[in-house]
């Protein structure tokens, strides 16, 4: 919420009066951190955590307001690099402790303000849902935000009116369970009902099972998190159909995806719960100045230099962070990084290569079961109509209750679904059963097709995980002795079909489709899955240039995405910025002209040039139809996208929006009605003429170095061209073009022609330009 500068007399934070606009998360630093990276080869310090040495921005290390020292690189196996900039001390002094009450002094004033601001706030969010909901509950985690989120709720709500549930997922860090602990043993928590979720089965069986969670199989999440903390809800309150009021730790400095938050949500989770963010607008600075000053438990994980409290070994984790767990906890990391090497397929040539493979965090890409050795396929579709199912692990007649009233007489299935009544051939075969749906099920009910599919699915993988359980929110599912049991009062509410694919255990496994399924030249409209650029990434990637790669706090998913963006818009090439990004940093990223010509570029990729090119203007565009425009786009050289693949980009489209040359240029806007979110596309109201210049050379040069055209070439949308026409970039009309066209001709007669008359047009560029050459036009664009 505030901004903070550094404070050398106490060697901590100061926070000021100034609203904070982005925060580097700053995070105290002590001396076990500095001993795991090998500081103290160079610098003298006292071996005692009674209170941080310094601060850490990221990578870099900020001692009584000073940079001195920052880190490269770093992965599983591989220390990062030590950087040192200057000396702490002079002479080679023991570094000097945070005088710890001496800046929470300091600061008091401001945290005061803030704290009760956050309580009354949390109160009201409180008083407003507490009768909408059976239980009102904090989700603890044992980190430094979810400590801070329960002091607060234990400041505005009485201790009899809410419980705390630990989510453990077993994979927590030994340090963890020591700061849960020690909080259920705080008095001033004495009279708060404290809970543990856990998932009966082992967290390693479960990775052996499922083969090890990736960036984009994140069963872990589910299976060992929220599905056991609503049945342990459940549990507690004795109702299945429970509504819930969670208080959450989350903060938007966190994450991209988590600065989307708002501060109470219904739904985000799972079905019936409210979700409050207290501390969502709290900076990390504030958190600790919190924890600091009210003598808070602070999980011993922060001390070895874990920025996170997380799970020990997971996916989404940077490369960095990975080395301070493991050298911070080996054995209980060394567990999950053997069932990794365990259940990979590959054949490496060497032992050396398979750790680097795993050093590196190759395994985190995966996207499918092709590479894992786990169990053998069980549901084949050998075509649209027929299915294989081999070993199945459930009854499927079970599984198929959930769908509907059903007869079978051994080889035919009679389902009444909802209003209508299908017919499909089961036949028995050793170890199995062969399903064959008839053609015009999957031409006229599509959606059925889909649930029976996804209910063999069921019937050959589940292994009783929970999700399905804890999707159904009428108690009508659960599990005897790891066989499922639905209940004959089922609603056939279908939430049980909610997972993707309708099983977690078959999205993990399942093998790619067809022969070219491994290697496809197609090209996918889902460029930035989740992780579309902010502003303050490009203005920090044209700050740093080529430092950014060392210097930016970019996670390990983010970085691959914004890498992708900056190629896209012709920035980057082979990791170093390209002769054109220096021309647009000369030219300013403050101006309209810059983000104009970055536009331009950025049209001629999938995403960005999806969008340009089919989303109509004038026009208020809601969530719902823009995913079904991109589920119904189908093109030859396109991957067609899935339901998430949907998704995935019209979130990252909002985000692109944000950017300056969303609304100013026509791009695109944000328009919020209630609940309901729309984008509509106005026209650039104030277009800067050497922009349009721009764009019809790169039009010209896409087209083959078609360079005389009509005007009226350059309207009609409906022709198939490569070029993309500044007219559909930015949404300009035949009379603003026509103007436009007139004064480039007047001022830039060595790039353009253009004349009007007699109802005839004519467009002519110079065929000696290029593109790159209209840059010097502007302002610094002459950049060499």
């Amino acid at each position: 919420m505030y901004e903070y500068g550094w404070d050398a007399e106490t060697g901590g934070l100061l926070l000021t009066n100034n609203q904070a606009k982005l925060s580097k998360e700053p995070r105290p630093v002590y001396y076990r951190e500095l001993d795991i990276l090998g500081f103290d080869q160079y610098w003298n310090y006292p071996k005692d955590d009674r209170a941080p040495l310094m601060w850490a921005e990221a990578n870099n290390y900020i001692y009584r307001g000073r940079l001195v020292a920052s880190t490269k690189g770093g992965s599983l196996y591989t220390k990062p690099e030590l950087v040192l900039i200057e000396e702490p001390e002079p002479d080679a002094a023991p570094l000097r402790f945070v005088d710890i009450d001496a800046m929470c002094r300091k600061n008091h004033e401001l945290m005061e303000t803030l704290v009760q601001e956050t309580v009354k706030k949390a109160y009201n969010a409180y008083r407003r849902y507490r009768n909408k909901v059976d239980i009102v509950h904090v989700s603890f985690s044992g980190g430094k935000d979810s400590v801070v989120t329960l002091d607060v709720v234990a400041r505005a709500i009485p201790h009899s009116n809410f419980v705390v549930i630990f989510g453990d997922t077993g994979m927590e860090f030994p340090d963890t369970y020591d700061a849960v602990a020690r909080t259920m043993d705080d008095r001033k928590y004495s009279d708060i009902d404290f809970y543990t979720a856990k998932s009966p089965v082992p967290v390693i069986q479960m990775w052996e099972t499922f083969g090890p969670p990736s960036k984009t199989i994140r069963w872990c999440c589910s299976v060992h998190k929220t599905t056991p903390q609503l049945l342990k809800l459940r549990e507690i309150t004795g109702k299945n159909d429970l509504r819930e009021m969670s208080f959450v730790g989350v903060r938007a400095e966190e994450s991209v995806r988590r600065s989307d938050y708002d501060y109470v949500s219904l739904g985000k989770k799972h079905k019936g719960q409210y979700s409050c963010n207290p501390i969502l607008n709290w900076t990390s600075a504030e958190v600790y100045l919190h924890i600091y000053e009210n003598r808070l438990i602070l999980n011993d994980a922060y001390k070895k230099g874990n920025s996170r409290a997380g799970c020990l070994v997971c996916p989404m984790a940077g490369e960095r962070p990975e080395y301070m767990r493991r050298s911070c906890y080996p054995e209980e990391v060394e567990k999950f990084v053997q069932v990794i090497r365990d259940t990979d397929a590959r054949v490496f040539p060497t032992q050396n290569d398979t750790e680097r493979f795993i050093d590196s965090g190759g395994w985190k890409a995966r996207n499918n079961g092709r590479d894992i050795l786990t169990l053998p396929d069980k549901y084949m579709e050998r075509d649209e109509t027929t299915i294989e199912v081999i070993s199945p692990s459930q009854n499927w007649a079970e599984w198929m209750k959930a769908l509907g009233e059903f007869s079978y007489d051994g080889s035919t299935c009679i389902l009444n679904y909802r209003d209508y009544t299908v017919n499909f051939s089961i036949q028995p075969k050793e170890n199995g059963y062969i399903i064959t749906l008839p053609d015009t099920l999957i031409k006229k009910q599509s959606t059925l097709a889909r649930y029976i599919k996804q209910t063999f699915r069921k019937a050959a993988y589940c292994i009783g995980c929970g999700e399905c359980q804890a999707d159904c929110p009428y108690g009508c599912l659960s599990f005897v002795n790891n066989q499922v049991d639905i209940a004959d009062k089922c609603r056939h509410c279908l939430n049980c079909h909610k997972a993707d694919e309708g099983c977690l255990l078959y999205k993990s496994l399942v093998k790619p489709k067809g022969i070219g399924a491994m290697n496809t030249k197609e090209k996918s409209i889902d460029c930035y899955a989740d992780h579309a650029p902010k502003y303050d990434w490009i203005q920090s990637f044209f700050a740093l240039k080529d430092d950014f790669w060392e210097e930016n706090n970019l996670g390990s998913v983010m970085l691959p995405m914004f890498k992708r963006f900056l190629r896209d818009a012709g920035l980057l090439e082979n990791n170093k910025l390209t002769k054109f990004a220096y021309q647009l940093d000369a030219i300013g990223i403050d101006k309209a002209e810059f983000w104009g010509i970055l536009l331009v570029n950025l049209s001629y990729s999938p995403e960005i040039g999806w969008y340009v090119k089919r989303v109509p203007f004038d026009e208020e565009i809601s969530k719902e139809r823009l995913i079904d425009m991109l589920r119904n786009f189908k093109e030859v050289n396109y991957k067609e996208m899935t339901e998430r693949g949907a998704k995935s980009v019209s979130g990252a489209y909002r985000r692109i929006l944000a950017l300056p040359f969303g609304d100013v240029l026509g791009l695109g806007r944000v328009v919020k009605d209630g609940k309901t979110f729309y984008i509509r596309r106005d026209h650039w109201r104030d277009p800067i003429p050497e922009v349009i210049l721009y764009g019809l050379y790169k039009f010209a040069e896409a087209c083959g170095d078609y360079y005389q055209f009509t005007l009226e070439t350059l309207l009609d949308d409906t022709i198939e061209r490569d070029g993309v026409s500044p007219t559909r970039i930015f949404g300009l009309d035949r009379k603003t073009m026509v103007r436009i066209l007139n004064g480039l001709t007047g001022s830039y007669p060595d790039f353009i022609s253009a004349s009007f008359t007699l109802d005839l047009d004519n467009v002519t560029l110079r065929e000696d330009k290029k593109a790159e050459d209209v840059l010097t036009l502007f302002e610094g664009g002459d950049w060499k």
